[in-house]
């Protein structure tokens, strides 16, 4: 798992921080639920398919629930919209947060996504067959090379047919862990990417904020048929006021049965998970 293996990121392992600090594989056995299994379970998720992460950068401060299934992969969905957002800014596949992509007059499933839009808003609102063009835009080579230096999971891409789909059916596939060291290094800014990037991306991730706190995140939802349904929510919080002020990134991934209703608990949960622990006031 390069970029990401147990012995070398003590910050995300339970030998680093104690039983107190993540999930055993039988929590059933050994309660009490701790902060992060309390808000899942709270929030009706089942505890068994679930990973939660959250991972406080100045102190390495982790908390963890999920047992093995942290450091297991799954298909990032628009997860993977944070890296190509990236990718596509720094190539010049796409020109600026505000490059306007006309609407063809196909009908597709929701309602925000059949319209003309730029950029940012094709983020926000994770219009797919806008990062169906630029994606190729970018081109093979130069997605390679930045899944790769970004440590982004398998940095699979597969085959030329695959260039619109792979981050939506596989072969790309990222673990909860990988991609909480993925987005500590981009809210760090340590990604190899240009100021220019940081400055036109980051803004466009922005997913809230109130008092003191600022958040930037992204959800995803994998549908494929005859698999189990995936969700995801993955950011991180800066965080400048309340008791425990700092970065804080959060991934949780999430099997799905494929309503809405299952879908809309990923980002409660992670919300309750995050005040429970102090990365955000109640609220």
């Amino acid at each position: 798992m390069p970029g990401f293996r147990r012995s070398l990121l003590p910050g995300l392992l339970c030998l680093a921080f104690g039983p107190a600090a993540c999930v055993s594989p039988t929590p059933a056995a050994l309660p009490p639920l701790n902060p992060l299994e309390e808000a899942l379970a709270a929030e009706g998720v089942d505890l068994a398919a679930a990973a939660f992460v959250v991972y406080r950068i100045e102190d390495e401060k982790t908390w963890m629930s999920g047992g093995d299934r942290v450091f297991e992969r799954f298909t990032p969905a628009s997860t993977s919209k944070i890296p190509h957002t990236l990718l596509a800014l720094e190539t010049g596949a796409v020109s600026g947060p505000d490059e306007v992509f006309v609407w063809d007059g196909t009908k597709r499933w929701i309602d925000g996504w059949n319209e003309t839009q730029d950029f940012a808003t094709a983020f926000q609102r994770s219009t797919v067959w806008i990062y169906q063009i630029v994606v190729p835009r970018i081109g093979a080579e130069r997605l390679k090379a930045g899944l790769d230096l970004f440590d982004y999971g398998n940095a699979e891409i597969g085959g030329p047919e695959q260039i619109t789909r792979y981050w939506l059916e596989g072969p790309l596939a990222i673990s909860a862990a990988e991609q909480a060291a993925f987005l500590s290094r981009l809210a760090r800014r340590t990604l190899p990417l240009s100021a220019r990037t940081y400055e036109l991306a980051v803004p466009m991730m922005e997913a809230g904020r109130g008092e003191g706190w600022v958040m930037y995140a992204k959800s995803g939802w994998k549908s494929v048929p005859g698999e189990t349904d995936l969700g995801w929510y993955a950011g991180w919080i800066e965080q400048t006021g309340g008791p425990a002020p700092g970065t804080y990134i959060f991934v949780l991934n999430m099997d799905m049965d494929g309503t809405m209703q299952d879908a809309n608990r990923r980002r409660p949960a992670v919300r309750r998970g995050l005040e429970m622990i102090g990365a955000l006031p109640p609220g």
